[in-house]
């Protein structure tokens, strides 16, 4: 064979050859899509994104990627709004054994709103939060990506169960031993129920040289200065970025810790030394050190204002199961003993806590939603409750850019993983949901889901109501069994 028939043939077969001829095979290509960059506050038209199994194998413009790409399943989005999955940073399950599986019933939920990475906080069903955080990561069990504390760690006797109990350093070393080793927490949460305000100190420290993240509840006798400076690397609840901002927190916290004042006084004690100036510079000092702030305003709210709003006939109560509607009832009867002067304290007190969140957002402090939804608080429901809790943080101050980033970027920020999550790019996770509007307009266009993807598994407006039905009809059972 003549050398150039043999290029000519050689030439020939590579046409021929579909190894050679046809384009990448993708499993799902998102057409048509506005995508939301929300790391730059921007939206690009007409963009194609492409999936193999869970990971974004391209992006670009429609033409191109639709020249040099195929796929068994094409959406078109019809020029919707693509955006990274949201992550809800601050859930619980709980309310003992005979409630595992109204737990494990909110899991789907979190998915049908768009909701595809939870972080629990602890509850008293650590042993069975990290068997489904295990099941959903090699996908035997229906979830949202599970990140969890396994339990907490408290003093002796607390007041929360599901607890490692310690009394000594010695103590707080094998409880942190235990959670790193035996349970490979993802973080770990340090509650003040009944711990040694210099255990707190000592354990959030000492998690911090091992390598671990910490998040929990400051002890009154300590000031949420020496957390941070300990190596705290989240703050959970506004409350305690308030504290931060009291002129005199030391002076309160010292006289608490000596026993010269009460729980009560030093909370009044609180309320009425916020200081601008104190606050800025804490705030500052926040950011300096990395320390996120999850405000869970939304939980805060509807306790406050149960006056005005008592939630009986809330249609999302058709998701929650009976019993967990039950541990709602201690916070309602709680604050339905309060007077008008109380009523009004409660309003007011709220008020100027969430009038913190510009401020925060102003010295550079890194926001991150969380709706501390689950057992326990009331009316505070998993999955839409994310949405609320974003509305508030608009509501209170910030953009809707603002607090789109703290629902999609905050969390794979806290945990290390911005190179996996949080964007619509190559590389990334298949983590993403389409809306209907652009939320960088509105940050209530999250609401308005047309599909949810996880893990590149596609789920579209159709299969997201089956979900919410099927859900729907167990509560219902549960109801109808519990009434016999």
């Amino acid at each position: 064979m003549s050398k150039p028939f043999r290029i000519a043939a050689a030439a020939l077969f590579a046409l021929a050859s579909p190894a050679f001829a046809a384009n990448p095979q993708a499993d799902v290509i998102v057409r048509h899509a506005t995508v939301v960059d929300v790391e730059h506050a921007r939206t690009v038209a007409d963009q194609a994104v492409v999936l193999r199994g869970g990971d974004i194998a391209a992006v670009g413009g429609d033409a191109e990627i639709a020249r040099n790409w195929q796929a068994a399943n094409t959406i078109d989005a019809k020029n919707r709004y693509l955006i990274p999955g949201l992550w809800d940073m601050h859930v619980h399950f709980g309310g003992g054994p005979e409630l595992i599986e109204e737990n494990k019933a909110l899991l789907p939920l979190y998915i049908a709103h768009g909701i595809t990475t939870i972080r629990d906080c602890s509850g008293d069903l650590p042993e069975q939060v990290l068997a489904w955080r295990d099941e959903i990561a090699k996908g035997s069990l229906f979830g949202p990506h599970l990140f969890t504390s396994g339990a907490k760690i408290e003093g002796i006797k607390p007041v929360w169960k599901g607890t490692i109990e310690v009394g000594s350093e010695k103590e707080v070393d094998a409880a942190l031993a235990r959670l790193r080793d035996k349970d490979h927490v993802d973080f770990v949460k340090i509650t003040d129920s009944t711990l040694d305000p210099k255990l707190f100190l000592y354990a959030v420290a000492k998690a911090k040289r091992l390598g671990l993240r910490t998040s929990g509840h400051i002890p009154m006798a300590d000031t949420v200065a020496q957390a941070v400076d300990a190596g705290l690397s989240s703050i959970e609840h506004i409350d305690y970025a308030y504290k931060a901002g009291v002129k005199n927190e030391a002076a309160i916290a010292a006289d608490f810790g000596a026993g010269r004042i009460d729980r009560a006084e030093a909370n009044r004690r609180l309320d009425a030394g916020f200081d601008e100036a104190t606050a800025m510079a804490a705030y500052r000092t926040f950011a300096a050190k990395n320390v996120y702030v999850t405000p869970t305003l939304n939980g805060g709210r509807i306790l406050a204002f149960l006056d005005e709003d008592t939630h009986a006939n809330d249609p999302y109560l058709a998701y929650i199961g009976p019993k967990l509607r039950k541990t709602y009832d201690w916070r309602i009867e709680r604050a339905a003993k309060a007077d008008a002067a109380g009523i009004a304290a409660r309003h007011a007190h709220y008020e100027r806590e969430a009038a913190v969140l510009p401020m925060l957002q102003k010295a550079g402090v890194t926001i991150m939603a969380g709706t501390d939804a689950g057992f326990l608080n009331s009316f505070n429901y998993p999955g839409i409750g994310l949405h609320d809790e974003l509305s508030l943080y608009v509501k209170n101050g910030m953009t809707p850019a603002q607090a789109l980033a703290s629902a999609t970027r905050a969390g794979p920020a806290w945990f290390g993983k911005l190179d996996r999550f949080g964007g619509v790019a190559k590389g990334e996770a298949a983590d993403l949901v389409l809306l209907e509007r652009n939320p960088l307009q509105d940050i209530d266009a999250t609401r308005s889901i047309d599909t949810v993807i996880l893990g590149g598994r596609v789920y579209d407006r159709k299969a997201l109501d089956g979900i919410l039905d099927e859900t729907r009809k167990k509560v219902a059972d549960w109801n109808a069994t519990t009434a016999h």
